[in-house]
C-alpha cells in the first residue's frame, strides 16, 4: 500500500465524505493526522467504481450562510487514499487491521447500523452486523499485535443516535461473548480502544443533479462524486484516551468540541434545530409555505420560530444560555440557506414520533420552571393533530389545506388512529375539535404519558385547532407572537 493509512471508515456517503473526510483533509495538512483516508463500503450494494475512476479524488462545494457571510467555497478532496469493499473483497478489507498506522475508525451506517444480531456468526465472512464486521477486525488486530495496548483503536461512530460510543462498544461486547472469543480480547476492548460517544452536525444535500451540468461547466470536468454541503459543521467528540491531545482538531480552527459528556450539546442540537423545525413546519405548511428557506423570509412564522427557540425552547437547556443563542442564531442562517431547497413536507415525515423526541422535552420542562404552558410550543401540538386530520384514500393518508391535498407519512398505528379520530371532526364546532384533541392527547403509545393531564392543555391546543380553522394558521401564529 502506497499511502500510509491513519483511518478506517465504514461508509462511502455523502455525508462522510463532506463531514469527516473535509475534516481529516484539514487535518493531514496541518501535520496533526499522520496518515489518510480508507473507506470500507459496509454493505453488500452499492458501487466503488466512481472512486477508483477517479483515484479517490472528489470536488466538495460547501455553500450557504455562515457567521452573516455567503460562502460557496469550492474544494478538491485528496485525503481518500483507498476503498474497499469489506463483503466483496472481505481479505483485503481485514489486512487494514494489520496496519501499524491505523489509528481510528469512524462510521455512518444509519441508525439502524448500530445494533445487536445474536444470529450473526464468527464464520461469515463478512459477519452481517456492522458490530459483527468491526468485532472480528478488532479481533484480528488483537491476535496480530499480541493484545498490545499501543494496537487500539479510537472508535467515532456518527450514527445519529444517543450514546451512539456506548452503544456501539455493547453490542462489540455482546458479540465477543456470543462467539465465545476469549476474555483477554474483551478487555482488550476496554482497555486499548476508545469507543467515543460523539455528535454531529452539518446538512449534506449529496449529489447535485438538478444542477450538475452548470456545475461541472464552471468546474470544468466531470465528477461522479461531487458532494454538496453547508458550511457549518460541528462535531462533538467525548475525549477519551487523551484523544484531544492526541488529535487536537479544534486547534486547527475546525468546529469540533471535545467535552467529558456529549448529552447536553445533543439535547441542545435536537431542542433547538430539531425542535425548531418540528415545532414550525407544520403550522407554516397550514399557512401555504412549502420550503424552509421561505419560511425565514416571512415576518410571521419566523417570528414564531424565534418564539419558540428564543423564549421557550434554550430557557429549558443547561448549556450557557449565551451559548445556546450563539447556536440558535446560526440554525436560523442555515435554515435561510439559499442554496437549499428544503421541503416542510419531507421534514414532516413521522412528525408524532418527532414531537415526542424533539418537543416534549423542553415543553414539560418549561411548564415545570414557569409553572405555565409555552404558548408556541403548546400551538405546535395543535397545529400537528390539524395537520394530521386527514383521510385513507388509493393515494395514501392524505390531508387537506385550501383545497390541496397533502401527503401524511407516519407508521400504520399513527395512521389508523387519526384517520378514524379525523373521521368524527367537524373543525368548526368547539365539542367536535375539543373532543378530537382529547383523543389525540391521551394517546399514551404516541408521546409516553397522557397529555390531558396536564393542566389547561386541552383547553390550550383545542383553541389553537379552532383558531387555524376560523383565521387561518398564518393568523394564528401571530395571535401567539404578538
Amino acid at each position: 500500500m502506497s499511502e500510509k493509512i491513519s483511518v478506517l471508515q465504514f461508509g462511502e456517503g455523502n455525508f462522510l465524505r463532506a463531514f469527516v473526510e473535509w475534516m481529516m483533509d484539514a487535518a493531514h495538512k496541518e501535520g496533526i493526522l499522520a496518515g489518510k483516508v480508507a473507506i470500507a463500503k459496509a454493505v453488500p450494494f452499492g458501487d466503488l467504481t466512481p472512486f477508483r475512476e477517479q483515484n479517490n479524488e472528489y470536488t466538495l462545494i460547501l455553500r450557504g450562510i455562515l457567521n452573516g457571510e455567503l460562502k460557496n467555497n469550492v474544494q478538491k478532496m485528496t485525503i481518500v487514499a483507498d476503498t474497499v469493499g469489506s463483503c466483496e473483497e472481505y481479505d483485503r478489507f481485514m489486512e487494514y487491521a494489520d496496519l501499524d498506522s491505523l489509528e481510528y475508525i469512524v462510521s455512518n451506517t444509519t441508525e439502524a447500523g448500530i445494533v445487536y444480531d445474536p444470529a450473526d456468526k464468527y464464520e461469515n465472512c463478512p459477519p452481517v452486523t456492522y458490530p459483527g464486521k468491526l468485532t472480528k477486525f478488532l479481533y484480528r488486530r488483537f491476535k496480530t499485535f499480541e493484545g498490545a495496548k499501543e494496537a487500539g483503536l479510537y472508535l467515532l461512530p456518527c450514527e445519529l443516535i444517543a450514546e451512539n460510543g456506548k452503544n456501539l462498544r455493547d453490542c462489540c461486547i455482546k458479540t465477543a461473548n456470543n462467539w465465545g472469543l476469549e476474555q483477554d480480547f474483551i478487555d482488550w476492548l476496554d482497555d486499548a480502544c476508545y469507543f467515543c460517544d460523539t455528535l454531529v452536525d452539518r446538512i449534506v444535500t449529496g449529489y447535485p443533479r438538478d444542477e450538475i451540468a452548470e456545475l461541472e461547466a464552471k468546474l470544468g470536468y466531470s465528477d461522479k462524486l461531487l458532494d454538496v454541503g453547508e458550511p457549518f459543521a460541528l462535531w462533538v467528540i467525548e475525549d477519551k484516551g487523551g484523544l484531544s491531545k492526541r488529535q487536537p482538531l479544534d486547534k486547527i480552527g475546525l468546529p469540533v468540541k471535545f467535552t467529558d459528556d456529549v448529552k447536553p450539546y445533543r439535547d441542545r442540537k435536537v431542542r433547538i434545530l430539531n425542535g425548531c423545525h418540528t415545532s414550525m413546519v407544520l403550522a407554516a405548511y397550514l399557512a401555504g409555505e412549502t420550503i424552509v428557506r421561505d419560511c425565514m423570509n416571512d415576518p410571521t412564522i419566523r417570528k414564531f420560530a424565534e418564539t419558540c427557540v428564543y423564549d421557550e425552547i434554550i430557557p429549558t437547556l443547561t448549556l450557557d444560555p449565551e451559548d445556546c443563542k450563539n447556536f440558535a442564531s446560526s440554525v436560523f442562517e442555515r435554515f435561510a440557506n439559499p442554496f437549499i431547497d428544503h421541503q416542510l413536507l419531507s421534514i414532516a415525515l413521522n412528525s408524532v414520533s418527532k414531537w415526542k423526541a424533539r418537543c416534549k422535552d423542553s415543553f414539560k420542562d418549561y411548564i415545570a420552571k414557569n409553572g405555565k404552558l409555552p404558548k408556541a410550543l403548546t400551538f405546535s401540538f395543535a397545529a400537528l393533530i390539524r395537520f394530521y386530520a386527514g383521510k385513507k384514500t388509493a393515494d395514501g393518508f392524505m390531508g387537506m389545506v385550501n383545497g390541496s391535498e397533502y401527503k401524511i407519512a407516519d407508521d400504520a398505528a399513527v395512521v389508523d388512529f387519526f384517520a378514524e379520530a379525523a373521521s368524527k371532526l367537524d373543525e368548526t364546532d368547539a365539542a367536535s375539535v375539543r373532543a378530537y384533541v382529547t383523543a389525540a392527547a391521551s394517546q399514551t403509545a404516541f408521546w409516553g404519558e397522557d397529555l390531558t393531564a396536564i393542566e389547561g392543555f386541552v383547553d390550550a391546543v383545542t383553541d389553537g385547532m379552532l383558531a387555524i380553522a376560523q383565521k387561518g394558521a398564518r393568523e394564528a401564529m401571530a395571535d401567539i407572537v404578538k
